[in-house]
């Protein structure tokens, strides 16, 4: 102790400690306690503000300037006044389809006999719009074809009481889900070590990835794991970065290809990067990202490797057979440790079906949830549910059987071949252009010359339901099944150029209708007041408001319903 007090650095501790002391000699001790206490407050405040794991400081700083804002009462009041009118309209414009009948609030005081409860349920499916029984909307429903219908109905039929669960009650459905899994890995060229399970939607198949690689990052110490995406991934990996505490970075695309920046990419990982993320293809225009340099980095870098495949999942196996050869994306590339797949988009199964599947099962163990200290007994799920729909497995099961790898390489074909033929017509457009060289089902279009939420608004009034999106401008068409149907393609491009014709009298001109909604979206630089109205949309989509309905009794309007 001697000897470090002789040190060169003595000096400089004297002279430290000798300004402490002159600084707290004018001081009571609860003032210099209090003093120390406050600073460490401070400091320790501004730590957390400045090295927070989860987020950046930029998108930090700017969620706090709106925070605070916000604390103004004349802006917290302008936001009200306009929010209240934002939700009243979502409100309205959610009940035009349903305008003319009552909501039900309570249980009926007698049951239903069945031809009552059929005739209702057919004044119910009345209210939707059928138009994707024309091929005029993008995605959501990929078949629809009657006789895989009534397949599934009996399959669904004849397993509405089983649950996943209970595997040893149920083995029908264990030997069904496994067998689901082992088809897909099968598909994904993996081998006999590839392990995965059934889930409830691509979302959950994808929460899933990003849960398993948290807990490996987890054992090796990272208290907030990373995981690096590209800019136009699927939202579901920001919902399992809240969920499960992590932290999400974003990487640019190229602005001409639209395929993730790879040396963007490998500039970002860090120690803390717990998994890489391509898409096969991504959402928004429909490109693959460069798989393979992407799975290079997560071997350089001992990374985890996911590919998401929930769009095209049940196409991209399938076109080399078809005619359409592409790189390799799949359990073939090193470094490709997960793959999500959606069953029940391409693979046409019912919704509420995917997969995710990985390289091998200590991977997949990683996903479990295990208490080993319940009361109730040893608890343990694969998933994120615990009782699940047995029945929606057999449906699956089934759908996969009914097609075979033919079927699925024949609606491979036919797709594939659709959406070349529409954007070969859509480029000889002017007033448009498509982003990059879509590679599966999904064609982005944008334009330069007008809002291209103009032209959704006008194809909307013409009976097309395409996807807008954001960041950059623009919407995308996503082929199914039923625009596969002889002159639909034809259809959507005459009318494609009607409108387009429609809108250059006055480019111009300013959005209405969905088209404000979604440039506004764009331009709000506090995000949260966006997320505000997106919640009014959820919040309204199950309101009975303004729709009194009672056990039998007459309503104000003096309308009885027929309950029973």
């Amino acid at each position: 102790m001697a000897h470090w007090l002789q040190s060169p650095i003595a000096p400089a501790v004297t002279s430290v400690k000798s300004w402490i002391n002159n600084l707290c000699q004018d001081l009571e001790p609860w003032q210099i306690v209090l003093y120390t206490c406050g600073s460490t407050v401070v400091i320790l405040t501004l730590r957390d503000f400045l090295f927070h794991d989860d987020e950046t400081l930029r998108k930090r700083t700017v969620k706090e300037f709106f925070r605070l804002m916000k604390k103004i009462p004349y802006v917290r009041r302008k936001i009200d006044q306009e929010l209240s009118g934002v939700r009243k309209k979502i409100i309205h414009d959610m009940n035009k389809a349903v305008a003319g009948n009552l909501y039900i609030q309570r249980l009926p005081t007698e049951g239903m006999s069945e031809s009552e409860l059929m005739d209702n349920l057919q004044k119910y499916k009345k209210l939707a719009n059928n138009d994707w029984e024309k091929g005029q909307i993008s995605g959501t429903v990929y078949s629809g074809e009657e006789k895989l219908t009534q397949v599934m109905a009996k399959a669904y039929g004849m397993f509405a009481w089983t649950n996943p669960l209970h595997p040893d009650v149920f083995p029908d459905v264990r030997k069904m889900e496994a067998e689901v899994v082992r088809m897909c890995c099968t598909m994904f060229n993996g081998d006999s070590e590839t392990s995965g399970s059934v889930t409830s939607g691509g979302t959950e198949s994808i929460m899933l990835a990003c849960l398993a690689y948290r807990n490996i990052a987890r054992e090796r110490g990272i208290k907030i794991p990373e995981m690096i995406v590209p800019h136009t991934v699927h939202a579901a990996f920001d919902k399992a970065a809240e969920f499960f505490h992590m932290k999400i970075t974003h990487i640019p695309v190229d602005e001409e290809t639209r395929r993730v920046d790879v040396n963007a990419m490998r500039r970002a990982i860090n120690r803390k990067t717990c998994m890489l993320v391509a898409s096969a293809p991504a959402f928004p225009h429909g490109i693959i990202d460069p798989v393979e340099e992407v799975a290079a980095l997560g071997v350089k870098y001992n990374i985890p490797v996911h590919v998401d495949s929930c769009l095209g999942g049940f196409l991209v196996p399938f076109m080399d057979k078809a005619g359409y050869p592409l790189a390799p994306f799949d359990f073939r590339v090193p470094g490709v440790t997960s793959i999500s797949a959606d069953t029940h988009k391409y693979g046409y199964a019912p919704k509420g079906s995917s997969v995710i599947l990985y390289r091998n099962r200590d991977l997949h163990r990683h996903q479990f949830f295990v208490q080993p200290d319940w009361a109730g007994g040893i608890y343990a799920s694969p998933t994120i549910a615990g009782s699940r729909a047995g029945a929606i497995i057999a449906a699956c099961w089934a759908t996969l059987m009914y097609f075979g790898e033919k079927g699925y390489v024949d609606s491979t074909r036919s797709i594939i071949s659709t959406t070349r033929y529409i954007e070969d017509g859509l480029r000889k457009l002017d007033g448009i252009f498509i982003f990059g060289k879509p590679d599966v089902s999904v064609i982005g279009i944008g334009s330069k010359d007008f809002s291209i939420f103009r032209l959704f608004e006008v194809l909307v009034s013409k009976g097309w339901i395409l996807n807008a999106l954001q960041f950059p401008a623009s919407m995308h068409l996503c082929v199914t099944i039923p625009m596969t149907k002889k002159g639909v393609a034809d259809h959507f491009l005459q009318d494609m150029k009607d409108s387009i014709t429609e809108i250059m009298k006055d480019p111009k001109s300013d959005c209405e209708g969905a088209g404000v909604i979604y440039g506004m979206a764009q331009s709000v630089p506090d995000r949260s007041l966006v997320k505000e109205i997106a919640s009014c949309f959820l919040e309204s989509c199950l309101t009975t408001r303004n729709l009194p309905v009672t056990n039998g009794e007459p309503v104000a309007n003096g309308v009885t319903p027929n309950t029973k």
